[in-house]
């Protein structure tokens, strides 16, 4: 076994976070790993990236050649364009579909996410709304780990171990809004996965993702919002309203 991962986002947020629980976990599972420097832009806001690998026998270099990467984890979505010839054909993205526009000319995000809706081996979550949901915006690094954690070879709760060790030097209160922008994340990803494996596009996923309070996001309920949405009475109202407060009550009709 092997797992070649692309970390991506732009300086500020916190790639070597992701890499330290990431890390950690894999060494705590009993598996040889390797993970290249953090290369690109210095200051805050310059596109960032590094190579982490994990296997369960030697690994020769910290470099993952073109195509063979099994995912990329990105913080930003614009990022994941850089990186995608890296993948394998049947590799993942998860990502955050929150832009940083650190750019004059970045691109609408309606286009940015149509071309990460090509793909369909994706989870994408909204990093900013779920991590103000947890109570940090700075917790979005977190939010990606947590929905990249479905793709991961490590217990919830072992990743979560290593979440807690990053941030116990800035107190109880720190490691707990971490944990929670994690577990959210998580949830988010599989409520995603559950409505597009139910038939949902992409892009309404992420739509509905967003229109829903991600503290009562159900993924148990994906498939039941997945007849919502294809009935274009019931999903009108619900994809242009504001944030909904419950995901536990779907609407009469389904």
């Amino acid at each position: 076994m092997d797992k070649n991962i692309i970390l991506a986002g732009v300086g500020g947020q916190g790639i070597l976070s992701i890499a330290f629980v990431i890390d950690n976990a894999a060494l705590a599972s009993g598996f040889e790993f390797k993970q290249a420097e953090v290369h690109g832009m210095a200051q805050r806001g310059g596109a960032v990236q590094s190579h982490l690998r994990y296997a369960d026998h030697e690994i020769h270099s910290d470099l993952i050649p073109k195509g063979a990467a099994d995912l990329v984890l990105s913080v930003e979505p614009l990022e994941v364009m850089r990186y995608w010839h890296y993948l394998r054909p049947d590799g993942w993205i998860v990502s955050s579909v929150t832009p940083y526009v650190n750019i004059p000319d970045y691109p609408e995000p309606e286009r940015v996410l149509a071309q990460l809706a090509t793909f369909p081996s994706c989870i994408l979550v909204d990093g900013a709304q779920i991590a103000k949901a947890a109570g940090n915006l700075r917790a979005q690094n977190m939010v990606a780990v947590g929905a990249a954690s479905l793709r991961l070879d490590f217990p919830e709760e072992l990743l979560l171990t290593y979440v807690a060790a990053l941030f116990e030097r800035k107190g109880p209160a720190i490691v707990e809004v971490n944990q929670q922008a994690f577990r959210l994340g998580r949830i988010a990803g599989r409520f995603f996965r559950g409505l597009v494996e139910a038939g949902v596009p992409v892009p309404t996923a992420v739509e509905l993702g967003r229109r829903l309070a991600p503290e009562t996001l159900d993924p148990a309920l994906a498939a039941d919002w997945a007849r919502v949405v294809a009935d274009p009475e019931l999903a009108a109202p619900i994809l242009q309203s504001e944030e909904i407060r419950a995901c536990d009550q779907v609407p009469v009709g389904a």
